[in-house]
């Protein structure tokens, strides 16, 4: 005779359901993980190398991920969501060029760490899923723009989405160029505040 729940299920099937659950969520997690770390090694990895590596079998992924496509826009999709987990706890008040150093500073690393990832879903997935994946750290640096213009810190004869594509640029090349081994990452984090400052200052205030 089983025990019940107040729910008037037994015990042993709760449990098992629970294992299940956790069972499911620890494979999604290791997919994900282990579709992170072949892609920056070998941006060609398949979702057989990606099930290896996440110590699974091919179908198992497959209950998870119908297609490369899919896992792609999912691992895209949770890497800007810590993204903007991270980006969000940086302090942006005060000075408008400190908000920007510190802005600077945290998605450097963030950018360079997902940037593989990033050229690998450009070539696998519609532009509008790349597009919306940037949607908040976008609107965050749009936001702080405005702000330099209002306070007369950064100049306002170019548009502001010509200056966000600016800076996306310019974190992203330099991303590549460390992967290339032509940059260190001391020379970027010195030198990109530098040309950012060359590219939004004010005339008034230089």
């Amino acid at each position: 005779m089983f025990e019940l729940t107040e729910g008037g299920l037994d015990v042993a099937s709760v449990q098992r359901e629970r294992a299940v659950r956790s069972d499911s969520t620890r494979n999604r997690d290791a997919i994900l993980q282990a579709a992170a770390e072949c892609l920056s090694v070998n941006p060609s990895a398949s979702l057989a190398d990606i099930a290896q590596a996440a110590g699974i079998a091919r179908i198992t992924l497959y209950g998870h991920f119908s297609s490369r496509n899919e896992l792609l826009t999912e691992l895209v999709h949770t890497s800007m969501a810590r993204v903007e987990a991270e980006l969000a706890s940086v302090d942006l008040s005060g000075d408008t060029w400190h908000a920007l150093e510190a802005l600077v500073a945290s998605s450097w690393r963030l950018v360079s760490s997902l940037s593989v990832l990033r050229g690998v879903a450009e070539h696998a997935l519609p532009a509008d899923e790349m597009h919306g994946s940037h949607g908040d750290p976008r609107t965050r640096v749009e936001h702080l723009l405005a702000r330099g213009r209002a306070d007369g810190s950064f100049r306002d004869d170019q548009s502001i989405a010509w200056q966000t594509a600016c800076y996306f640029s310019l974190l992203h090349g330099a991303a590549a160029e460390v992967r290339a081994g032509r940059l260190s990452e001391d020379e970027v984090q010195e030198s990109l505040i530098q040309t950012l400052r060359a590219l939004l200052q004010a005339p008034s205030a230089q």
